[in-house]
């Protein structure tokens, strides 16, 4: 076909990230460590949340969505793509991510793949969980873990919440799991879940972000859930084991890992 003799370059890799206005430097580390991992593809960087761009924008910061960003590379000449989906659970932004890969499979000649979610498998997911929960877990004290959540029940992903939450209680005896804005949100449960915890004896609790990256989030939802539970109990947010004085899960190794591995995948269903 004579349009594909201007794809000349060979991989691209898309690492396609929500946005942060404040930790936005966690995802330049996550850009280094993928560049030192594959070091003969390139590397580029796409967020998708709209509000996050504008605020990025003002700052002199010019990062495009995940479109605009195919759209370059496309224009580039890469002949095959790999989309990595920077999302902890496989729910609505990597929904959208899909469609928007889908969509370019219907006019670039470039072959174009995405990855999973980060807990999108179910070893992968348990591995992940079951290792997060003896690292953060400190003898006498309740861990609630807090989750984000999704706006929409009927999404595929829900599932996978579903079971993180459901593993990460059978794990401890004193482990406790709510959201943020989704299923089981902290403001709906919180009667239920302080009884809860009387009854089970708790004395100190911490809680833990399941989130790649706390942001706003930690300062504002994780701060107040915190001091609402410090009127009944000794109360506290889970200590970052990195430089960082926010807990995110995207400094983890495992998320890492599981990244990484996840592209290496793609990489070879290419054929190439």
């Amino acid at each position: 076909m004579k349009r594909y003799r201007h794809y000349r370059e060979d991989k691209a890799i898309v690492l396609s990230c929500f946005g942060s206005i404040i930790e936005q430097d966690k995802y330049l580390a996550l850009k280094a460590l993928i560049d030192e991992a594959f070091v003969d593809v390139d590397i580029f960087l796409s967020f998708s949340s709209r509000m996050i761009l504008r605020n990025l924008h003002k700052k002199g910061m010019n990062y495009k969505n995940l479109t605009q960003v195919l759209a370059d590379v496309d224009m580039l000449g890469y002949r095959n793509i790999i989309v990595s989906s920077i999302n902890l659970f496989p729910t609505d932004e990597h929904e959208v991510l899909k469609s928007i890969v889908n969509g370019f499979r219907h006019f670039s000649l470039a072959n174009i793949r995405y990855t999973d979610a980060i807990l999108t498998k179910t070893k992968e997911t348990t591995i992940f969980l079951k290792t997060l929960n003896e690292q953060v877990t400190i003898k006498d004290r309740a861990n609630l873990y807090v989750m984000h959540g999704t706006p929409a029940l009927e999404l595929g992903g829900v599932e996978s919440i579903r079971y993180s939450a459901d593993l990460l209680e059978k794990l401890g005896i004193s482990n406790y799991t709510c959201s943020l804005e989704g299923a089981f949100p902290f403001y709906a449960i919180k009667d239920q879940l302080i009884k809860k915890m009387f009854e089970d004896g708790v004395k100190k609790v911490q809680i833990i972000p399941m989130l790649l990256i706390s942001g706003n989030h930690y300062i504002k939802d994780m701060v107040e859930i915190r001091d609402e539970l410090a009127k009944y109990f000794v109360s506290s947010i889970v200590q970052s084991s990195s430089d960082s004085d926010r807990f995110n899960l995207i400094e983890q190794e495992m998320s890492k890992d599981i990244i990484i591995n996840s592209i290496k995948e793609e990489i070879v269903k290419l054929g190439q």
